[in-house]
């Protein structure tokens, strides 16, 4: 689906809701990014994180966003200043990802109308994300806290849209949904580099899918909350 009359803010959140998934690609040397970004797309990902370790990350960025346009945001995970968030900005990328709450960076993306996905663990750190402008709050790590960690989140900030990451898997994922995420995350999650070897590429699709329907699965039966 195109964007059309909604602001990049709210299609980005539209799309990571609507498909419950938000994977990294994580490469430890240069690669073929677009088939990684394919293999994902073909999964029904429509949002995909690359983080900013990934060696030619502005070119990953800008090579995805040429290639997908609006039918595949990019997010730059784990930008630190907002020098970096601008040059992400520059390079076509549609989404900030923080590990932590950065107000510089929210404020840097805020001027350019950019959304911001801000890591956050305790309450405390929820609020401030939420107070500096994040758009969707990463609770990393996720496991720690569990699924019904994210139940006592939403039961003091029933507004924030929460992005579990860190320790999600196909055993866990639809209770960290029914108990309050709109989305989980994850880098080995998607892209188990053994797997890939054993199976080829086209197991990051069938990854990302399994994920994509165990969320859709779980949602089935959640009251519709905007």
């Amino acid at each position: 689906m195109a964007r059309r009359d909604i602001s990049l803010k709210e299609y980005a959140v539209q799309q990571t809701k609507s498909t419950g998934v938000l994977p990294c690609i994580k490469l430890h040397r240069k690669d073929d990014w677009l088939r990684y970004a394919q293999a994902m797309y073909d999964g029904g990902a429509r949002v995909v994180e690359v983080t900013t370790t990934t060696p030619g990350v502005l070119e990953a960025i800008e090579a995805i966003s040429d290639h997908f346009g609006d039918e595949l945001l990019v997010a730059a995970g784990t930008v630190l200043d907002p020098a970096m968030a601008r040059e992400v900005i520059l390079h076509g990328g549609s989404v900030i990802v923080n590990p932590c709450v950065i107000p510089d960076v929210i404020n840097l993306a805020s001027r350019y109308n950019v959304p911001v996905y801000s890591g956050a663990f305790t309450a405390t750190e929820v609020f401030q994300a939420m107070q500096a402008g994040a758009t969707m709050v990463k609770i990393f790590p996720g496991a720690l806290g569990g699924p019904k960690y994210m139940t006592n989140l939403k039961m003091v900030f029933p507004e924030v849209n929460l992005i579990p990451s860190g320790g999600i898997n196909e055993q866990n994922c639809a209770e960290f949904i029914r108990c309050g995420a709109c989305a989980v995350s994850g880098a080995r999650t998607f892209m188990n580099f053994d797997r890939i070897r054993e199976e080829g590429i086209e197991w990051i699709t069938k990854q990302v899918r399994t994920f994509v329907d165990l969320i859709a699965e779980a949602k089935k039966d959640l009251p519709d909350i905007p």
